[in-house]
């Protein structure tokens, strides 16, 4: 059982997952509150890489044990309908037609509602103020859970479902940020970009070829600044 001591004042729970935008997402926080993080495994092809990148940004940041929550849910992957948790379905490679606004194949159908009610649960157990998420706009015409809509509604969500004396705020500080800027923001603050991870499909080194390897790479070039991460 961990312990968290409740009278600790702008406590915020973090999703880390160990990607890129959670790690700026989490650095952020840090410049405003005491965090908790919570990491969660859905059966992602990539899920032994991304435990190991929120670790080690974890370790980074110094936080305790008990300020640490790492949950699986097995039933997203029974689910399927993503190539992330299907390995019949192959991945989106990130040659996309960027006026082709269908869903790709790496969406988890209705993931973040699922990530953000664990969240929002621990939240009010543990009497944090805020859920940051790194959500990015940008984003939203690919995944629908990433709109500024949808994080409007979850709000509603939590006030009206949570105890009256609860006051949760979900956050997402890079909703409107595009994916130069978020680079850039995270060697500001001074975020351990290089131990973050973003490929879709490999666990050893990066693929380079996945939609969200080419978004990182295209990222780091508009930024003008070297990713240190290793790729294929």
């Amino acid at each position: 059982m961990k312990v968290i001591d409740l009278s600790e004042k702008n406590l915020a729970v973090v999703l880390l997952s160990g990607g890129l935008d959670s790690c700026v997402t989490m650095a952020m926080a840090m410049q405003e509150h005491s965090v908790a993080l919570l990491h969660v495994g859905y059966g992602q092809r990539t899920q032994t890489r991304e435990y190991n990148s929120f670790r080690s940004i974890a370790r980074f940041y110094n936080i305790p044990e008990t300020r640490i929550l790492t949950v699986e849910l097995d039933f997203l992957r029974k689910i399927g309908g993503s190539s992330l948790t299907d390995r019949n379905i192959p991945v989106d490679k990130g040659d996309k037609d960027s006026t082709n606004i269908s869903i790709p194949t790496s969406y988890v159908p209705f993931r973040n509602t699922h990530l953000l009610s664990i969240a929002v649960s621990w939240a009010e157990t543990i009497n944090a103020e805020s859920i940051y998420i790194g959500a990015v706009q940008q984003d939203s015409t690919d995944y629908p859970d990433c709109r500024s809509e949808y994080y409007k509604a979850y709000n509603k969500l939590v006030d009206v479902g949570t105890k009256p004396s609860t006051n949760i705020k979900v956050i997402t500080p890079l909703l409107d940020m595009s994916r130069s800027e978020i680079v850039k923001k995270g060697i500001e603050i001074g975020a351990p970009l290089q131990l973050s991870w973003s490929c879709y499909e490999r666990n050893d080194k990066a693929c380079g070829r996945c939609q969200s390897c080419r978004l990182r790479l295209n990222a780091f070039k508009e930024a003008g600044v070297k990713d240190k991460l290793d790729y294929i």
